[in-house]
C-alpha cells in the first residue's frame, strides 16, 4: 500500500509552532492585563482607606494637620488611579493585538489544515481507484485463462 506524503507538511509544522507562539503571547498579555488592573484595584482600595481616614478626621477633635495630609493623598490617589487607568488601557489594546494575531495564526493552520484532508481524500481515491483497476485486471485475466479451457 503506498503512502501518504503531504507535500507542504513543513508549512504546517511552521504554522503549528506560530500558533503556539501566539498563545503563548496572549496568554502573557492576559496575565499583563490582570496584573495591571490588580493594581489599579489596590489603588482603589488605599483610595477609600484615604478617604476613611479622612471621614474619621472629621468627626471629634478636628486635626487640621491630619485632614489637609489626607485631602492631598486622595487627590495623590485620583491621580495614580488615572495614570494606572491608562495602563489597563494600554494592556487591554495589547491583549486585544495579541487575540487577533492569535486569530489570524489560527485560521491559517485551519486552512492548511484543510488542504492537507483534501490531499489525503484525493490519495485516497486514487489508491481506490488503482486497487479497483487492479482487481478488475485480476478478474479479467481469471476470466480469460479460464475462457480456453470452455472452448476446448
Amino acid at each position: 500500500m503506498a503512502k501518504f506524503k503531504y507535500r507542504m507538511q513543513n508549512i504546517l509544522d511552521i504554522k503549528l509552532k506560530l500558533e503556539d507562539a501566539a498563545k503563548q503571547e496572549y496568554a502573557n498579555a492576559r496575565h499583563a492585563l490582570n496584573v495591571e488592573e490588580d493594581k489599579l484595584a489596590a489603588l482603589h482600595d488605599r483610595k477609600e482607606e484615604y478617604h476613611r481616614i479622612y471621614l474619621d478626621a472629621l468627626q471629634g477633635r478636628l486635626d487640621l494637620l491630619e485632614i489637609e495630609e489626607c485631602e492631598n493623598s486622595i487627590t495623590c490617589m485620583d491621580d495614580m488611579i488615572e495614570a494606572q487607568e491608562e495602563n489597563v488601557k494600554k494592556a487591554s489594546k495589547n491583549l486585544e493585538k495579541a487575540r487577533q494575531k492569535l486569530n489570524n495564526v489560527m485560521q491559517e493552520r485551519k486552512m492548511h489544515e484543510k488542504l492537507k484532508e483534501q490531499k489525503f481524500d484525493e490519495f485516497v481515491t486514487e489508491l481506490n481507484a488503482q486497487e479497483g483497476k487492479e482487481t478488475d485486471e485480476v478478474a479479467s485475466y481469471q476470466f480469460n485463462s479460464k475462457k480456453p479451457d470452455l472452448e476446448e
